[in-house]
């Protein structure tokens, strides 16, 4: 893009934040500000680890809960480390962007694995109106450029192209690597029956995972699933607001599900890292 059109983009684009006061964010979920989060690092270095990468579905703060806050009470610590980087508001572009991503890429070590979770806040805009967090609907090499009020460009690429950079660069490494389609959010026809969501985005997930090697792991489903066989009440029950984040029994009913389909991978290959609880849970 040429200079004076970067400046002009550039300048459109404070003149409008000045004129509304930035009111154009209309995504009123929040961008968690983790200066003072603390980074999880593996208990013990030469122990394979489990690294989980999400958004605030996968950790969040009381009395939201994330299932990757549970996912550790299946898991020996004598035989693995299982460290949750996931941080609330980030999608696959911010993830990426911030480093969050680079930072897990260079620790990472031959035999880890990596369980990942996006979308929930890949769905927005690409601009202000969603915190300059959404990324391109699809699966594509296609990219936007951003103007950002700092007056900065930044070059955006697709959910799916940041899903597979993630994967390609750990498995560079010598991790494996687990995608994972998005919790459901909670919804109900008119009838109160559980009506399923992400439908697109689940297929995109996994044909990310079908073209770099990866497992992927139709998370959406499998909780979709155990909802079917309950009442109405009791999945509401399980959220924590409006239909997206759970509370603590929604987050370990959705670790409980996702442990199922560790456990379904071929071969069971986490199998022989369980907990007693862990190896006590049936297969779903």
């Amino acid at each position: 893009m040429p200079v004076f059109l970067r400046l002009l983009i550039t300048g459109l684009v404070l003149l409008a934040a000045t004129a509304f006061g930035l009111r154009a964010a209309e995504d009123e979920r929040p961008v968690v500000n983790d200066s003072g989060v603390p980074v999880e690092k593996p208990a013990a270095g030469t122990l394979p680890t489990l690294w989980i990468a999400g958004d605030s579905t996968v950790r969040s703060n009381d009395p939201m809960r994330g299932w990757g806050q549970d996912l550790p009470r299946f898991f020996d610590p004598v035989k693995i480390n299982v460290v949750n980087r996931a941080i609330g508001g980030r999608s696959t572009r911010t993830f990426y962007t911030e480093g969050k991503w680079q930072a897990i890429v260079d620790a990472l070590k031959p035999g880890d694995w990596v369980v990942i979770q996006f979308g929930h806040n890949d769905v927005g805009q690409l601009d202000a109106r969603s915190k300059f967090r959404g990324s391109l609907k699809s699966i594509g090499d296609e990219t936007e450029d951003v103007a950002k009020p700092d007056g900065t460009i930044e070059t955006v690429h697709s959910y799916g192209w940041y899903l597979k950079t993630f994967t390609r660069t750990a498995r560079a490494k010598g991790a494996n690597v687990v995608l994972c389609s998005p919790i459901p959010h909670k919804k109900f026809d008119d009838a109160g029956k559980f009506v399923r969501d992400w439908a697109q985005w689940r297929g995109w997930v996994e044909a990310c995972a079908r073209a770099e090697g990866a497992a992927y792991l139709d998370l959406a489903e499998l909780v979709s699933r155990g909802y079917d066989r309950l009442p109405r009440a009791e999945i509401e029950a399980f959220f924590a607001d409006k239909g997206t984040h759970t509370n603590a029994g929604g987050s370990l009913f959705n670790a409980r599900a996702l442990l199922a389909g560790l456990r379904a991978l071929p071969g069971a290959p986490l199998d022989a890292c369980l907990s007693a609880e862990g190896l006590a849970q049936a297969s779903r």
